[in-house]
């Protein structure tokens, strides 16, 4: 970037999964600005949020865990911190006694609750392993809420699900039995002010995957 200053970010990835941008300062005054920057600074590196991805061989493991994050993220009855779920699967099989006990925890879904909810949380069908896509059928509109309302989003996804790309997954989907198919891959971004990435303004900030082996085989 020294050598070239017309070139704005530089992108680079790690085999642990970290992920940076390095954005050059010289590019104006509203870069500089944006970022606080002193006139002596050159560049500014970002760590850019990927996926957070978790394992459980057990229904009952992986709802201890969920249990825990909404603990941490003080979920309550209020507006700002409600948990909202689209009704799946894995929740059908769990014990309902320890979900009552949470407040602001709800089966109950709408566009104000889920715009208002701290975690949204749903089923998907499946993840592609090269891009960390993950893939639903998403016709009910429960589904899309609490995927893109709330401030975090908690995939749940049986071990199974889990396909090489995304020619294996197009043998699996059926245009005439999905309506809406649904593709996430990490949380929100975009870069579209000033050039600069920006977290969660089209959707969640954080997106936590959760795989579990006795929802659907292990692969």
């Amino acid at each position: 970037m020294k050598n070239n200053p017309s070139i704005y970010a530089v992108y680079v990835g790690y085999a642990n999964g970290n992920f940076f941008e390095l954005i050059n300062l010289e590019n104006g005054k509203d870069v500089r600005k944006s970022f606080q920057a002193t006139p002596q600074d050159s560049w500014v590196l970002i760590k850019i949020t990927s996926a957070e991805v978790f394992r459980f061989s057990t229904r009952g493991a992986a709802l201890d865990f969920i249990m825990e994050i909404m603990k941490q993220e003080q979920v309550g009855d209020s507006p700002g911190y409600y948990a909202t779920v689209a009704d799946c699967p894995f929740f059908r099989h769990v014990d309902k006694d320890l979900l009552h006990q949470i407040h602001g925890f709800s089966f109950d879904i709408s566009r104000e609750r889920a715009a208002n909810a701290r975690i949204g949380i749903r089923q998907v069908d499946w993840a592609l392993a090269d891009t960390g896509t993950l893939v639903q059928d998403a016709t009910s509109i429960a589904k899309r809420l609490v995927s893109t309302l709330p401030e975090i989003h908690i995939a749940l996804l049986p071990s199974n699900g889990l396909l090489a790309d995304m020619t294996a997954l197009l043998e699996k989907l059926s245009p005439q039995q999905m309506n809406y198919i649904s593709m996430i891959t990490g949380p929100s971004r975009t870069a579209d002010i000033e050039r600069v990435l920006t977290i969660g303004v089209h959707g969640p900030k954080r997106l936590i995957i959760i795989v579990i082996d006795d929802l659907g085989g292990n692969n």
